[in-house]
């Protein structure tokens, strides 16, 4: 009976010393995100994160559509998902995202007083928490004043002016669909077949990559192209070679004049996942993101880690944005609708000819 209870003891010993540190890690604050950022699986705004909070962050990257497939795969077999955020470069790819019911609806003071209703969902599901403009970038020595003042709005370059001068990245990417789509919601289905077909007959080349295209701009290679701004804010603030390729080049804000809608944005954006493991830190992991020292323009804040726009009104510009003047945004064409457009915007590139690959 003695021996008995002597094993009873030792193994109810041995039982809590492995149960303590199991759960020790239990309790070990992480946060685990999906991300289709991609710059560096840990960027220094997530370091920052990390060193502020004591939670651990870990990332899994993707491109905003592997990554909303593999959300809803993992939530229509397990119920949820590993990831407490889902972090995508596109609002239409979040607003899917809050669709399928793969996001749950935040309540954070702290995000509805740093970030505008137009740059957040109306319910609460995603918050943007940078801009990205898409916008004209051309060669000043093979574009005339009075060719540049001809292009007002995106569908300006389906002119004949522009015959075989234009390089584009192909429709496979989320940048040009979601800024495609634009055209959509303000000319209609109709209209912008036309000016998606018009465009593609004036496409010289398609190239995956907007900093090939910049360089294929200052090249002579096309004479003009939409990009994101913030590949041109980097070449600026690169290398030697990086800014003599950007000295070569120009950027044109779209859609400025009196009575236009503004240039074409898009957000990187955040949710928290269905069902997270982690809640409270995903919401303080977007919160600490929206506040104005991570929305600065350094390089360990989160908009300066990328030379992006702020959401937080009380942020400052990067002084290379600055220096390109003050920027209307688009703002009618509800962030939230992008995710509605995407689909048909695909058919009516791939109806008007529009390169899927490149070539």
């Amino acid at each position: 009976m003695f021996n008995k209870f002597i094993r009873s003891m030792l193994l109810a010993t041995l039982l809590l010393a492995v149960s303590i540190p199991m759960l020790a890690y239990a309790q070990q604050p992480v946060l685990n995100v999906y991300s289709s950022r991609h710059y560096g699986t840990m960027e220094a705004p997530f370091v920052a994160f990390q060193e502020a909070t004591g939670i651990e962050v870990r990332v899994s990257a993707g491109t905003p559509n592997d990554l909303l497939e593999r959300l809803t795969a993992e939530v229509d077999q397990g119920g949820r998902s590993v990831a407490d955020v889902f972090l995508a470069i596109d609002a239409g790819v979040l607003e899917m995202a809050a669709q399928r019911e793969l996001l749950q609806p935040i309540q954070s003071d702290v995000l509805d007083a740093n970030i505008p209703v137009e740059l957040r969902d109306p319910e609460g599901y995603w918050y943007g928490l940078s801009k990205r403009i898409r916008t004209l970038v051309y060669n000043p020595a093979n574009v005339t004043a009075e060719e540049l003042a001809s292009i007002q709005t995106y569908a300006d370059l389906g002119t004949a002016t522009w015959a075989d001068r234009v390089c584009m990245r192909p429709a496979s990417h989320t940048y040009t669909v979601a800024l495609m789509s634009s055209l959509v919601f303000h000319l209609g289905e109709d209209d912008s077949l036309t000016a998606f077909t018009n465009l593609s007959n004036n496409v010289t080349r398609y190239i995956n990559s907007d900093t090939s295209i910049i360089t294929a701009v200052a090249a002579g290679e096309c004479d003009v192209a939409f990009v994101n701004h913030y590949y041109l804010a980097r070449l600026a603030n690169g290398s030697n070679d990086d800014k003599a390729i950007y000295d070569a080049v120009r950027i044109h804000f779209m859609q400025q004049g009196e009575g236009q809608t503004g240039a074409f944005f898009n957000v990187n954006s955040a949710g928290v996942v269905v069902n997270a493991a982690n809640y409270d830190n995903a919401v303080r992991f977007i919160e600490f993101m929206s506040q104005p020292e991570m929305q600065a323009s350094n390089p360990e804040a989160f908009v300066g880690s990328n030379y992006e726009y702020p959401v937080n009104p009380e942020a400052e510009l990067h002084p290379t944005l600055a220096t390109w003047g003050e920027v209307k945004f688009d703002t009618v064409y509800p962030l939230w609708e992008y995710g509605n457009l995407q689909a048909r915007t695909i058919e009516l590139l791939d109806e008007a000819g529009f390169g899927f690959t490149e070539n």
